[in-house]
């Protein structure tokens, strides 16, 4: 028999009935799970925006686990928790659409000044139109090509933009061509928006330093929906300080983003608080990448997005 934790009742009920060998049951990680022994468990879904960290420090003391399943697409939070022989697989595929759908909200709300005029509506009762910059045949470079990008990508593509990519692999993809990521120093001046959604690692951490904005044109606009740390805070604060950039951010480093932070008060910039994949969307597509890896499971078969 396989167990599998989900963090919650309403998932276990999505998951039933399960396929023959299987068994789910609910661990919302600080309370023994309903219905199995900690040292039963073969398989943990990890809940969303599990942000406090320490009760992954559990793993490493549970002899039948086997594999760890993130509803994220993102797992470097929890590489440092992972005892050695457990598969860790990731959530790609689930926030696709609904990131995808967030960044172009962002770069939308920036280059039409729907931010500022939130804020007009709510504070100043003030009417000021003024000429604003159009997605139209605008230039985009969205940086890391993976689900996510691919799903921006056909979204501009909708709005009449000229996309372009950069990944580790060059290739020709959806009608986009992407360059290896060599090509970054080229491509920046000559685009409007860049829109990073490459995984953090080594080679990604503050790839967003100053060299990097100083090589983007006067008055373009950085979105980032990948991860805080790739890009350097200070560096882009100053960018935006100086009124040579404008910057839209679902993600910070540090994150959450303190009260007292800087950053907050830097023109030219809108920030959400890491919302990308926070939709009604998100339970029915981890739910349907959970079905399909219980029916490996029950089968032997791989697992899905495995990256351990």
């Amino acid at each position: 028999m396989i167990v599998v934790a989900v963090p919650d009742e309403r998932t276990r009920q999505a998951l039933e009935p399960a396929p023959e060998g299987v068994r789910v049951v609910v661990w919302d990680l600080y309370h023994p799970p309903a219905g199995a022994e900690l040292d039963e468990v073969n398989v943990v879904l990890v809940p969303h925006y599990q942000l406090d960290r320490k009760p992954f420090e559990q793993f490493r003391h549970m002899p039948a686990l086997r594999m760890i399943q993130l509803p994220s697409a993102g797992f470097d939070h929890l590489l440092r928790y992972l005892p050695e022989g457990v598969a860790l697989c990731n959530g790609r595929g689930i926030h696709s659409e609904e990131t995808a759908e967030l960044a172009v909200g962002l770069l939308l709300a920036s280059c039409r000044g729907i931010g500022e005029s939130a804020v007009h509506t709510a504070t100043d009762h003030l009417w000021a139109p003024r000429l604003r910059s159009s997605v139209f045949r605008s230039r985009v470079l969205v940086v890391g090509f993976g689900s996510v990008g691919v799903e921006i990508a056909r979204r501009l593509q909708a709005f009449g933009a000229h996309v372009e990519a950069v990944a580790r692999h060059p290739r020709e993809q959806d009608g986009v061509t992407v360059h290896d990521m060599d090509a970054l120093p080229r491509l920046l001046p000559e685009v409007d928006t860049v829109v990073l959604i490459v995984p953090l690692d080594a080679s990604t951490r503050h790839l967003v330093d100053a060299q990097f904005l100083s090589r983007m044109k006067d008055g373009a606009l950085l979105v980032n929906v990948a991860r805080g740390p790739v890009v350097d805070t200070e560096a882009l604060r100053a960018e935006l300080n100086s009124g040579r950039l404008r910057a839209a951010l679902d993600v910070t480093d540090p994150e959450p983003l303190p009260p007292e932070h800087p950053l907050w008060d830097a023109p030219n910039l809108i920030i959400t608080p890491h919302e990308g994949g926070n939709t009604t969307a998100t339970f029915v597509k981890t739910v349907e990448l959970m079905r399909e890896q219980l029916r490996r499971l029950s089968t032997g078969e791989s697992a899905m997005n495995r990256v351990i």
